[in-house]
């Protein structure tokens, strides 16, 4: 249910009116904006019902014609499903994109409905390999304000569990804002490789920010393209969208509550997880945890998405953490903490 069917730049409308018109679990999805070029889904990754809800809509739209491709966070730039027949099995499909760190089960379903309607899926993340670089490209500084900055920045902090080192926040905001503005270059192409159809992108709350986020570079690349952000759960201060839509809420377990409680318990406990290269998290590896230190026990809530930038499984981390520590930030403590 859409609360806000015209685009604001404000934060969107009061919880309260969020829980009141809020539909049950299991409700359809609304029906996306048709005449938005560019329909950004901004999702919290582990909360399933917002990529079964995305998963809809690819079909709503590919059945409909409009259709023209499918970005996605959750591949790097330049892989994609091109060639892939409508009923390539899974393990092709995850072949092509060079599918690792991403749990299949929440978002195959995604990939596999544009699969089985022709539509090709586009990787638009920024290649790991590209992570060092980004870090230490202070260039990057330039392509937002610095309130915009400061607001990655904070998210960032509390992504981190407030554990990050402060030396390290600029190199993981320019990985951030690289991230963004690789998947604004795909969409950007996509809409000139299938012109006069939409392309969707799946991607992380904290990437799809009005504000801040793909959006911005987007309007850069091409101001006259119609942009309309989706978001699901209740308001958050810290992010801007178009629509705001309920969804069903799996609670998790809060990373950083129980890594605090490993801290108190035992001091070395960081060093540990640091050797493990893993996330404070009860999750294995792979699995995305939700956002560090957010609220976990009122069934009201989907995941906060401000904190999509959270640990999401070792390998990512370690590339990230890698990537801070070699652009020249400094280790005041172990690297593996708690990174993204």
């Amino acid at each position: 249910m859409s609360l806000s069917p015209h685009r604001s730049h404000t934060a969107l409308r009061p919880a309260a009116l969020w829980i009141a018109t809020a539909c049950l679990a299991g409700c359809v999805s609304p029906a996306p904006d048709a005449a938005a070029q560019v329909l950004i889904f901004g999702e919290q990754h582990d909360q399933p019902d917002q990529q079964r809800q995305v998963a809809d809509t690819v079909r709503l739209l590919a059945a409909q014609g409009q259709l023209g491709a499918v970005v996605i966070e959750m591949a790097e730039q330049g892989r994609s499903s091109l060639g892939q027949p409508l009923d390539a099995q899974d393990v092709s499909v995850q072949t092509a994109l060079a599918w690792a760190g991403w749990p299949w089960e929440v978002y195959g379903p995604v990939v596999m409905a544009a699969v089985r309607a022709g539509v090709p899926v586009l990787g638009g993340n920024l290649a790991r390999a590209r992570l060092i670089e980004a870090a230490a490209d202070d260039s990057l500084d330039a392509r937002l304000e610095q309130p915009q900055r400061e607001r990655i920045a904070e998210a960032v902090r509390r992504g981190h569990c407030g554990l990050l080192p402060q030396a390290q926040e600029p190199a993981m905001v320019r990985i951030q804002i690289a991230r963004d503005l690789a998947m604004a270059q795909t969409v950007h192409e996509a809409l000139g490789r299938f012109p006069g159809r939409q392309v969707l992108l799946l991607t992380g709350a904290q990437h799809a920010s009005l504000d801040r986020g793909v959006p911005v570079h987007l309007a850069r690349l091409d101001a006259r393209r119609q942009v309309r952000v989706v978001m699901f759960g209740p308001p958050d201060d810290n992010l801007r969208a178009d629509e705001l839509r309920s969804a069903e809420t799996t609670l998790q377990p809060d990373p950083c509550a129980a890594f605090a409680t490993r801290l108190r318990s035992k001091p070395s406990a960081a060093s540990s997880v640091a050797a493990d290269g893993g996330a404070p998290t009860a999750q294995p590896p792979g699995v995305a945890p939700r956002g560090c230190g957010s609220p976990r026990a009122d069934p009201r809530r989907s995941a906060a998405p401000a904190l999509h930038i959270r640990c999401i499984g070792a390998t990512r981390l370690r590339s990230e953490a890698s990537a801070a520590q070699d652009s020249g930030a400094s280790t005041a403590q172990p690297m593996g903490v708690a990174l993204r």
